[in-house]
């Protein structure tokens, strides 16, 4: 293969994982649509980058997604470039601000990860880096997130979630979890009352890519000795002033708008 021909297959393969990184899951012929590409070609393209553990197929397998590794380098991307550094300047401010620790988390897989982190300065907190994993079915962040994703994957995830019981009120059944993420999508707010440690309370925003889809949410954390859920729900307007900071931060995305976000939104105009 010559270099030209080396250098095409790199940038098709890319086009791949770009066109996945913004859809939920795509089939063979989707992608092929998508690029404008041969069925042949791009069924070329998925084997090579599954031997690679780059794609993956989704839950169904009927369609592809980008799998772990990809994921990785994108909370890598998100973590250490770009503007991280003007992002963790509004996240300090706010922090600063409530007196308690603020996060900045996203999807990553069935978890969420602490992208960008200010931890208070009270003695009484729990300590986490960036980077760090936590569950999504009882964390403010991770219902928030789950609840603002297509009812198709929202669903898929719900099911394969290990629904472990972290505290006495961790919802740990998949009825009384969907119940809650409906809710949670109706008012735009995460909330954990002590679901996932015992004492903690939390909170969340999303901070939005565009008019249908999350990017991630901005949350804020303090121990019930300190501060009750009350007290927490009057901070959202900082919460909702910091998401919106950030979000004019993020690059803009393709003007596409999925089907699964336009029956999704007509289902929430109906409700």
């Amino acid at each position: 293969m010559t270099s030209n021909q080396s250098n095409a297959a790199a940038v098709r393969a890319f086009r791949v994982l770009e066109l996945l990184s913004s859809a939920e899951s795509m089939s063979l012929m989707q992608i092929a649509d998508g690029l404008q590409l041969p069925k042949q070609t791009v069924h070329r393209i998925l084997k090579t980058l599954s031997a690679a553990q780059l794609v993956v197929r989704n839950l169904d397998g009927q369609g592809y997604e980008c799998g772990p590794r990809v994921r990785q380098m994108s909370v890598s991307v998100l973590m250490h470039t770009g503007p991280a550094t003007a992002r963790h300047a509004v996240l300090r401010k706010l922090g600063e601000s409530l007196g308690e620790t603020v996060n900045l988390t996203a999807l990553d897989g069935d978890q969420i990860v602490y992208l960008d982190r200010v931890e208070t300065e009270s003695p009484l907190r729990m300590h986490l880096q960036p980077g760090s994993h936590v569950p999504m079915h009882c964390t403010s962040s991770g219902k928030l997130l789950l609840s603002l994703q297509p009812a198709a994957m929202r669903n898929r995830i719900v099911d394969s979630l290990p629904l472990r019981k972290m505290t006495e009120r961790t919802i740990t059944d998949a009825t009384r979890l969907r119940q809650d993420l409906a809710e949670t999508r109706r008012r735009r707010i995460g909330i954990n009352d002590q679901e996932f440690i015992q004492g903690l309370v939390s909170i969340a925003v999303p901070v939005m890519r565009d008019a249908y889809r999350a990017w991630g949410a901005v949350a804020v954390q303090a121990p019930v000795a300190r501060c009750d859920m009350d007290m927490l729900m009057r901070h959202l307007p900082q919460l909702r002033e910091t998401a919106a900071a950030i979000a004019g931060m993020i690059p803009a995305a393709p003007a596409r708008r999925s089907r699964a976000a336009a029956q999704d939104a007509a289902a929430d105009m109906a409700a």
